[in-house]
């Protein structure tokens, strides 16, 4: 456990923001959720049970908008691991952030919007339960695949600092360096490290 708090820095406030909005987000939804079940009071301040399931599901969105920058802001102020560098780390990053991004997007398509965004608690049933891809392969595969893209993610960022250090380094041209660091982890805006 020691071991892992040197990679950890739990006082630094980016890695506190993200542990509250990871923990915040399922509870605000599950709460409003539960809530609307019992009293439909969203439904009748809407007007409707869809309308007020898409706004419910666009400040779900939002939230995860803002988990995400955290998670990523976090990420980059924390100390790495030498050992996940290199392009096989990358690699496997990138790979999980593919199978896991497979999953989250079949289980949307498969649910619907009203179906991925708590629509049963409005009172907007399927017709039958899911059991088709990706659900025919695990029970709950939009957390796995969220769980798998944020690993991947984390991975493919700490592969991308360390190359963007060393290119920055050789390159003798400080004018930008540093300044690609502050962005997302995203794979559009990395390339494989060299080996």
């Amino acid at each position: 456990m020691t071991r892992l708090l040197g990679y950890v820095d739990p006082s630094d406030a980016r890695f506190v923001a993200a542990v509250l909005t990871i923990a915040f987000n399922p509870l605000f939804w599950n709460v409003v959720a539960r809530w609307e079940h019992k009293t439909r009071k969203l439904s009748r301040a809407f007007g409707s049970p869809r309308l007020a399931c898409y706004t419910l599901g666009g400040a779900i969105l939002l939230l995860n908008l803002l988990r995400s920058h955290c998670f990523t802001q976090a990420m980059l102020s924390q100390p790495q691991m030498e050992s996940l560098g290199g392009p096989t780390g990358y690699r496997l990053g990138l790979a999980l952030l593919g199978v896991g991004s497979v999953f989250v997007l079949s289980s949307f398509l498969a649910l619907g919007f009203t179906g991925t965004f708590l629509g049963d608690y409005f009172g907007i049933l399927m017709e039958a339960r899911v059991t088709r891809f990706p659900f025919s392969v695990l029970d709950n595969p939009m957390y796995w695949g969220s769980t798998a893209v944020y690993l991947g993610w984390a991975l493919m960022g700490r592969i991308r600092d360390g190359a963007s250090g060393l290119r920055h380094s050789h390159s003798h041209s400080h004018s930008h360096a540093g300044s690609e660091l502050c962005l997302p982890p995203t794979p559009h805006l990395m390339a494989v490290p060299d080996p």
